[in-house]
């Protein structure tokens, strides 16, 4: 990996890193932050959201003092491939912002033309932790968070990989992309018309289905009550209903005045960071 940048920050040290994936075919950014001293320590993956790199949460979320206290490590990486690709070739984009570059949905694409391309799923779940794991401090015990489009990312790999994972939470996530516009958009380009496929990538769905049982106690949830996506693209109240079908443990926290910015995660990550420090230190 290139180290691009570096910065002390609350007693560690925070890279921003460059390597050429294999999932992705394209060079991939990321940052980490290691708290002082000798370690190992365990891992919290962050995933972005919706036009984000890895830059937004780096900078924006406030999260390393919390980390720095709690003695974990934390991985940022970009939202999405982007071109050239390693042959020089042009990556797949489309001019909206919900959907190419910056809006990978944490999906492997099957559909052209993003499939070469756009396999973010196994680049956080294989390639990612692989390369953290080899690279750096780890206790090779790990947790996940995301933010909107990057807390349904976080939301459905721990769900379809709950072996990689001691805990997941998330902000304002996209709850059941199956049953929202954004969601709905991104699948058809990614997945194509198959909903059953959709389904599997459907935190709600997989929730209702049982995917978390005997993996996770609980599910964090922070959700801001003036976020302006709240009822047309979120609807967080679907992940509750899921949990209670399926007696899975979901805290929905409604935060009054908050809405869907980095403002409201840099007032609650504290709480986040917190949460999986538990689990991953049991």
């Amino acid at each position: 990996m290139q180290i691009l940048k570096a910065h002390a920050v609350h007693g560690g040290t925070l890279k921003y890193l460059r390597h050429d994936s294999v999932s992705t075919g394209t060079p991939m950014t990321l940052s980490v932050f290691v708290p002082g001293g000798e370690g190992p320590f365990p891992v919290l993956i962050w995933l972005s959201g919706l036009t984000c790199t890895e830059d937004n949460f780096t900078t924006k979320a406030g999260a390393y003092g919390a980390a720095a206290e709690h003695g974990v490590i934390i991985v940022a990486p970009d939202t999405s491939p982007r071109g050239p690709d390693l042959k020089g070739e042009a990556v797949a984009d489309d001019p909206a912002y919900d959907l190419g570059q910056g809006a990978g949905f944490y999906v492997d694409a099957t559909q052209a033309p993003w499939a070469p391309h756009f396999r973010m799923e196994t680049y956080v779940t294989e390639e990612l932790i692989g390369l953290i794991d080899a690279q750096f401090p780890t206790t090779k015990a790990r947790s996940i968070s995301g933010h909107s489009m990057g807390g349904h990312g976080a939301l459905t790999l721990a769900l379809r990989h709950p072996e990689l994972f001691r805990s997941v939470s998330a902000f304002a996530p996209i709850a059941s992309p199956t049953r929202c516009a954004w969601g709905e958009k991104a699948f058809t380009a990614y997945l194509g018309d198959d909903r059953a496929e959709w389904a599997q990538h459907d935190a709600a769905l997989l929730i209702e289905a049982g995917a978390a049982r005997g993996h996770f106690d609980d599910i964090l949830i922070d959700q801001g009550d003036a976020d302006s996506f709240l009822a047309e693209q979120l609807k967080p109240e679907l992940l509750v209903a899921a949990g209670e079908t399926a007696s899975q443990g979901i805290s929905l926290r409604m935060q009054p005045g908050y809405d869907h910015s980095y403002f409201f995660m840099a007032s609650f990550i504290a709480d986040h960071v917190a949460f999986h420090a538990e689990r991953l230190k049991r």
